[in-house]
């Protein structure tokens, strides 16, 4: 059975659902009312079972397997698909105190305490034998359910860095597998430095005293890759237990210490995971903010959020988890305005989105997320969230059919990796309050990012491991971004300089080429291989503790951050700092390349700059084929489908605004007719499906991601 065939269930449109704990409820025999409530609002798909190991197994090797059953059997005769958890992410305590030594040491040697959850040495054999015969017990009950459609593996995996003594013994084996001799790990790494030279592989000192940045690369990518070794245990296992015809997917949580998201969806036939944003105020997409949060304070990283999660296996995709009524503790509730989740909703979908799954049905009463608030609050009766939830239940059921094979399309390639992101982790680039920002890399990608949305492109991102050669990258984005990549294999640096080459507009942003792929700095002139061919070099930097006035075109603007201090040798200087000692030297540049361009920024630009730099780079927005102008607050995304192309036109806004058709458009959900040229208004926090009138032979080769469960 082919992974199509296991996801057939999401072929015909967007569905609807929630995160269901019937076990976690007042009074559980409401079980059949949730479901009647549930039908009600289009809630067609529930994830159970995945945080509740103490029920399943109360003492160790004693199951309780039935309480599931008549949840399972009335979602069933409901018409409710269920995707069943495994209950491995959250240990029961009878375990804990069986086996102290699973519990996790940290970096700085303590232990993680019992207590919350993922306190657990995942890939200990100890707990993998425990882990196995829960799993058996649950999965072998359930896994032919005929409501179970999916099993999620575990649950938000690579939370901590495990410092376990033989997780360090198998990081050594690994590295003297991979580098053969001491000497040359020596060389490699540079351990010349502070005497750091070893003579034998036990020599090879505890990576929480580390200050080697080779070292901590290694270190972080075989924490990575112990994550997804475990998600493929139980995948293996999983598949032994169920039908052929259920998908197996996880919860990714993808700011997660160890977690490498491709690396893990190669063992999923979907990638699924959290969609987490603030509300409110955060969503007027008008404001300006730095972005780059574990949930998105921002639009343009809500939008950013969604494209990453298409980028795991660059196909359709689960959100196992967003927000309903708020998220987080008591000082982060943020209820949304009316219309907010409706809009962020579509926007998931228009981005690729199969399914959008509340966490979670019912605002809990006891533990640590009383005030993660549910469809339903405390009281349990239906109020304004349910009703707009129902509501969008009602649009995805209109639009089904318009939005069947639907793939999202993509003008702008944003080029990422966890090898950047780890080393910017290990020594930020950016100042905080105290120290370095640990998250430079996400508020250096967010706010290309957005620059590339504030230019009306919609983005791809594109795994650095996972680069297709030049002319594939050609085919499939007019333009490609390149920011912060300061961890760079030579190979990704030509493919990018043969994609320009060939006549491709490249985006290149600070620190790219600064590094190699073995975590050391380069030897050579920054950046390296790009450089020379855009016409330009730096041999200083400089972090920037204040930001630092920029100019292009006679508009002024800040750069933020940080900046190379770029010279241009044979290059067009686009904007330049406005200072007595930066001034001297270009904030952006471009060059003509061949048949294409490069343009280097050198820090990081104020969001109006950015949008200016990127307009200037890419050239006209495919949003301007759908509307005359494009006013602040509004975002247009599309979806190629087999009868035509599709628009999700957002007003991110407490303002009504107008906006004009170029060409004649419907609605998908309610069948109302614009003619081009004629003015439509959009409400506060309004968000529109159209169709386009007869763009079915003019699709053009702009969509992404098209085969369900991808690579």
């Amino acid at each position: 059975m082919t992974t199509a065939d296991r996801l057939h269930a999401f072929a015909h449109g967007p569905l609807l659902g929630a995160a269901y704990y019937n076990e976690y409820l007042p009074d559980p025999s409401r079980l059949r009312e949730d479901m009647r409530l549930m039908v009600e609002a289009g809630i067609g798909v529930i994830r159970v079972g995945e945080s509740v190991w103490s029920t399943w197994e109360p003492r160790d090797g004693e199951f309780d397997l039935d309480w599931l059953a008549p949840v399972l059997d009335e979602a069933h005769g409901s018409g409710i698909r269920v995707i069943l958890g495994t209950p491995t992410y959250a240990v029961p305590p009878w375990l804990s105190r069986r086996h102290p030594e699973l519990a996790v040491v940290r970096t700085d040697g303590g232990r993680v305490p019992w207590g919350g959850r993922q306190e657990v040495d995942y890939s200990s054999p100890v707990f993998r034998f425990y882990a196995e015969r829960v799993i058996r017990a649950v999965l072998g009950r359930y896994g032919e359910h005929p409501a179970v459609i999916g099993v999620q593996l575990d649950n938000e995996a690579g939370l901590h860095l495990i410092h376990n003594d033989h997780l360090l013994a198998r990081f050594r084996r690994q590295l003297a597998d991979r580098y053969g001799d001491v000497e040359t790990l020596n060389r490699r790494w540079g351990l010349t430095y502070w005497s750091h030279r070893i003579g034998r592989w036990d020599e090879l000192w505890d990576p929480s005293g580390n200050t080697t940045p080779a070292y901590d690369l290694a270190w972080r990518r075989f924490q990575a890759e112990v994550t997804a070794e475990y998600i493929a245990w139980q995948a293996d296992l999983a598949r032994e237990l169920v039908g052929e015809e259920v998908f197996l997917t996880t919860c990714i949580a993808y700011g997660r210490p160890a977690m490498d998201d491709v690396a893990v969806g190669r063992h999923l036939d979907i990638a699924s995971g959290n969609a987490y944003y603030l509300a409110q105020d955060a969503l007027d997409a008008r404001a300006d903010r730095a972005g780059g949060g574990w949930a998105a304070n921002a639009v343009a990283d809500v939008v950013l959020m969604a494209d990453r999660m298409r980028a795991t296996k660059e196909a359709p995709y689960l959100v196992t988890e967003t927000g309903a009524a708020s998220i987080g503790p008591a000082w982060m509730t943020r209820p949304p305005y009316d219309g907010q989740l409706a809009q962020a909703a579509w926007l998931l979908v228009a981005r690729g989105a199969r399914l959008v799954s509340y966490w979670h049905w019912h605002t809990l009463h006891s533990g640590h997320e009383v005030h993660w608030g549910g469809i339903l609050g405390h009281d349990l009766e239906p109020g304004r969230i349910y009703g707009e939830i129902a509501a969008i239940g009602a649009s995805f059921a209109k639009a089904s059919d318009a939005l069947a094979e639907a793939v999202p399309d993509a003008d702008a390639g944003l080029v990422y990796a966890h090898d950047s992101e780890w080393m910017m982790a290990f020594e930020p680039p950016l100042p905080a309050a105290e120290g370095g920002d640990r998250g430079s890399y996400a508020r250096i990608v967010s706010a290309f990012g957005r620059g590339a949305l504030d230019a009306g492109r919609q983005v791809g991102f594109l795994n650095e491991r996972c680069l297709p050669d030049a002319r594939e990258l050609l085919a499939r984005y007019p333009t490609v971004i390149v920011p912060g990549l300061v961890a760079a294999a030579d190979r990704t640096l030509r493919t990018l300089a043969d994609y320009a080459e060939l006549g491709g507009s490249l985006i290149v942003g600070p620190r790219t080429g600064f590094g190699d792929d073995e975590g050391r700095v380069r030897s050579e002139r920054a950046p390296a291989v790009l450089g020379a061919l855009a016409g330009v070099h730096y041999q200083e930097f400089s972090a920037l503790a204040e930001p630092v006035s920029v100019e292009m075109d006679g508009v002024a603007g800040e750069a933020i951050g940080w900046m190379d201090a770029l010279v241009a040798d044979d290059a067009e200087v686009i904007a330049r700092y406005r200072h007595p000692h930066f001034g001297r030297w270009p904030a952006v540049t471009r060059s003509r390349v061949g048949n294409g361009s490069v343009t280097v920024v050198g820090t990081i630009l104020d969001r109006d700059t950015m949008r200016r730099v990127i307009v200037a780079a890419a050239g006209r927005s495919p949003i301007d084929s759908l509307l005359y102008q494009t006013p602040r607050g509004v975002t247009a995304h599309s979806l190629t489908t087999p009868h035509g192309r599709v628009w999700v036109v957002h007003n991110w806004s407490p303002e009504v605004v107008a906006v004009t058709p170029v060409r004649a458009v419907s609605s998908v959900i309610d069948e109302a007719s614009f003619p081009a040229g004629v003015t439509v208004s959009l409400r506060p926090w309004d968000v529109k499906v159209w169709r386009e009138e007869g763009s079915g032979a003019d699709l053009g080769n702009r969509s992404t991601g098209g085969t369900v469960g991808g690579r």
